[in-house]
């Protein structure tokens, strides 16, 4: 009987080591026995040599910590966050800490991962500031391994073609038919799945972007064509007014310096092929070089009014915390409720208020007010509500990249008060 723990990614590691061993060995096993064209002592060597590095740089890609906040970043170096060039602070409302920039957290990982491209299910880890280099030469070895096997497949598909109107006996068994085409359709299948991924990776390395990022890009153009309607300015929550300028992307550096940051910051164009080549130093991945395109004070991503939380708790007029009281244990007792809330807002697991989509909120006549909007939906796997459901043109929202989404979308100048306090005693 199965745990109840159990789930079926735990499955995907097991199933593409089943694939890569289908292919890389069986697909030997075959050739050794087709007589037309037996397998040269070249080609042997070719496909095991490929089989090596792709095993080397699979393992790694899926067991190499992806990365994990230092305790002493959380709340440490407050000022540090608000030097020129940092921008506006994040806040993590599942780590409770400070969230690094180009950090995001992982909802299957449970933290904050350094530079995360995305959760990646085949490996069952996070393609990450450590661990990217590892996953592009898996890619990188996986395409031209398979590809190479591709040519042999089908140097002898054409043999027994070019056989086919002789009689069976003096060609492959039936068996040896059927195990062709699986190796056939398997692997043409799988190199044609892997190039477009490896090119799509090679894309982000070529412009140090991450998947994610590439997710912020269209999200602000689409926010920059929205505000270029309504003069500039987007409604952000309680109607304030969030000014919306283009913003260039600050990461992109240069091909070069992208590729070798990218590649774990090795100018040594060998070891960025070599499978067992260093995981970059767990010193870096927390700051990164920017191309100085935008003004010092400017941070990626840029500012997003529907990403500005709205605690569910918020007073209103109605509110008793802004009554007056007749004694002073009543106003001690109403500020240690308030207080009891504020936390309550900073666990982990705190819900905040949602806003409506955007096309909803502009059809409507009180668009110029968010005061009137009631309670959002609850936030759920399934939810397709809210501005966080918002989709690229891919399809794709945050949720499939493997991040938090309720976290993530919502992390827009989210430090609580009691950590704002303690920064300004620190000062």
């Amino acid at each position: 009987m199965l745990s109840d723990d159990f789930s079926i990614s735990q499955l995907a590691i097991p199933a593409v080591s089943v694939l890569i061993s289908f292919l890389a060995y069986t697909s030997q096993y075959f050739f050794l026995r087709f007589e037309d064209a037996p397998l040269q002592k070249d080609e042997v060597w070719k496909i095991n040599i490929f089989a090596i590095c792709i095993w080397i740089c699979y393992y790694r890609a899926c067991y190499v910590d992806p990365g994990r906040l230092p305790s002493d970043r959380k709340l440490a170096n407050p000022e540090k966050q608000e030097e020129p060039g940092l921008g506006r602070q994040r806040w993590c409302r599942r780590c409770e800490a400070y969230k690094p920039l180009r950090a995001h957290h992982c909802k299957t990982c449970q933290r904050c991962i350094p530079k995360m491209d995305h959760h990646c299910p085949w490996t069952s880890n996070c393609v990450s500031h450590f661990t990217f280099p590892h996953f592009i030469r898996f890619l990188f070895y996986a395409t031209v391994g398979m590809s190479y096997l591709e040519t042999l497949l089908w140097s002898r598909a054409s043999i027994v073609w070019g056989n086919r109107n002789l009689p069976s006996y003096m060609g492959p068994s039936i068996v040896q038919l059927g195990h062709l085409f699986i190796l056939f359709v398997v692997n043409s299948l799988t190199v044609f799945a892997l190039f477009i991924l490896l090119v799509r990776s090679l894309y982000s390395l070529i412009f140090n972007m991450t998947t994610i990022e590439s997710w912020e890009i269209e999200r602000h153009e689409t926010l920059v064509r929205r505000a270029r309607v309504l003069g500039g300015h987007l409604d952000g929550p309680g109607g304030i007014k969030v000014r919306i300028k283009k913003h260039e992307f600050p990461y992109d550096i240069g091909i070069w310096t992208n590729i070798k940051e990218g590649m774990g910051g090795s100018a040594n164009i060998f070891s960025w092929f070599w499978p067992l080549a260093a995981t970059p130093d767990r010193r870096t991945g927390w700051e990164f070089k920017t191309n100085g395109f935008e003004d010092p004070g400017s941070s990626w991503p840029p500012p997003d009014p529907d990403r500005i939380p709205w605690p569910m708790n918020r007073a209103d007029p109605g509110d008793s915390s802004l009554q007056s009281y007749s004694s002073a244990r009543e106003t001690v007792e109403a500020f240690k409720r308030r207080q009891a809330e504020d936390i309550d807002r900073r666990r982990p697991f705190a819900e905040v208020q949602r806003r409506q989509r955007f096309h909803d909120r502009f059809q409507k006549e009180s668009y110029d007010s968010d005061e009137d909007r009631g309670p959002g939906p609850v936030y759920g796997d399934d939810s397709d509500e809210g501005e966080e459901s918002w989709r690229n043109a891919e399809g794709e929202r945050l949720r499939d990249f493997g991040v938090d989404e309720d976290v993530e979308f919502y992390d827009e100048d989210d430090v609580p008060l009691a950590v704002l306090m303690q920064r300004r005693k620190q000062r």
